[in-house]
């Protein structure tokens, strides 16, 4: 009897696996198909499913070659992976090992575009009211380029021609690569840490989608957006747009335009000078002019022809009025005197020293309290009786009820 080889789960699975290695169709496989489950892990590794209409695939992207990535992979989305295809021995399954993924149909850049920018637009970078005003005369213009671009010489030969008063600074960054979009987003802060400038310019000349992608980095995006100098995009040429485009406070469409719009034209600025100047004069002289006429007009017045009749004139309308004045005076105090007369003629006649006058007395007791009744006081009290002029003490030997006495 032939010996049979046995083998453990795991030996199947190694062997499985070498034989799929070694195969140079599954070593470097393109699949297309329709992305499914797909799941991001805190690791960086990406763990998703591609599927048809007959069958599904099991996948795994490692964080090595995910960090490439250009796009946000979502489910439903037409792909083409680019991988090769093993077991995993604990499992015994096999899956495609990814190490690129591509958006079928358009390029993985265009998308992650698209995606960028929907991002942003939703959180509320975009919006025109988070936008601030260029100042009309800047003193300080910072520049976010390459040194090396013909873009930097171009902007700054059209800034000193049109506005040699403003200061123009360069920050020097990488506009290219994968160390670019850090770099100008540092360079944007730090322009705005130091109060480096009142506008800064960031940008770079024409190229492909690819020379142009460190301004569609979300990175550039969020440094604009925070920077407190208004910032003006300058990338590329006309067709080119950009992320940065949409976040600015104004876009331009070439690095010259960022320049011409940044400072205004010192000729146009001399044309407005000059005729300001002449509109001044304009003023000036025809304000003299009607200086003149009025000056013309009251030299013509009576009063400054013949002054001294004038002043005869306006004297006797004083005199007219004092008089006027002295006769009401006159009339008022005539009036208040009387009225005082007759106030005190009325006063005189309710005057308790009238009644006096008339031989009445006014009865007091010890106390001072006026005694109106008989019967407040009793025989042998003291009263003090007010007289006109003077008074006198007596004592009360008996009391008169009106014809009755009380001895």
């Amino acid at each position: 009897m032939r010996e049979e080889t046995i083998l453990s789960p795991s030996q199947v699975s190694g062997y499985i696996k070498s034989w799929m290695d070694r195969d140079r169709l599954l070593s470097g496989l393109l699949v297309r198909g329709e992305l499914s489950n797909y799941k991001m892990y805190p690791s960086g590794h990406h763990y998703f499913t591609l599927k048809d209409s007959q069958g599904a695939l099991r996948c795994v992207m490692f964080r090595g070659d995910a960090a490439s990535l250009r796009f946000r992979p979502e489910n439903g989305m037409q792909v083409i992976a680019a991988g090769r295809i093993s077991v995993y021995p604990r499992d015994g399954a096999y899956q495609l090992y990814c190490t690129g993924l591509t958006p079928e149909g358009v390029g993985d850049l265009s998308v992650a575009f698209e995606q960028l920018k929907e991002k942003l637009r939703k959180e509320g970078l975009f919006d025109a009211a988070h936008k601030k005003p260029l100042p009309v005369y800047p003193r300080r213009i910072a520049i976010v380029t390459s040194p090396a671009g013909a873009a930097v010489h171009d902007m700054i030969r059209i800034l000193r021609r049109r506005y040699p008063l403003a200061k123009v600074l360069l920050l020097p960054v990488r506009v290219q690569g994968t160390e670019a979009p850090a770099e100008i987003a540092g360079a944007i802060r730090y322009a705005n840490r130091h109060a480096l400038a009142d506008v800064l310019i960031t940008g770079r000349g024409g190229g492909s989608l690819e020379d142009l992608w460190a301004f569609n980095d979300e990175r550039v995006a969020r440094a604009i957006y925070d920077s407190e100098i208004p910032v003006i995009s300058a990338v590329g040429h006309e067709p080119d747009v950009a992320i940065s485009d949409f976040v600015a406070d104004r876009r331009a469409s070439t690095p010259s335009n960022a320049a011409e719009i940044a400072v205004p034209d010192r000729e146009e600025l001399l044309r407005a000078l000059d005729s300001a100047e002449k509109r001044m004069e304009q003023a000036a002289h025809g304000m003299l002019r009607r200086q003149g006429q009025r000056l013309d007009a009251l030299a013509e017045k009576r009063v400054m022809t013949e002054a001294t009749a004038f002043v005869e004139d306006r004297r006797q309308d004083v005199d007219h009025m004092t008089h006027r004045l002295c006769a009401g005076m006159r009339a008022v105090a005539d009036g208040q005197g009387r009225r005082f007369g007759a106030l005190a003629a009325a006063l005189d006649a309710l005057s308790p020293l009238k009644v006096l006058g008339r031989g009445y007395a006014v009865a007091q007791r010890s106390d001072g309290t006026v005694v109106r009744s008989a019967g407040q006081v009793e025989r042998g009290e003291r009263l003090r009786l007010r007289l006109a002029q003077g008074g006198i003490v007596c004592e009360v030997k008996e009391k008169d009820y009106g014809g009755e006495k009380d001895v």
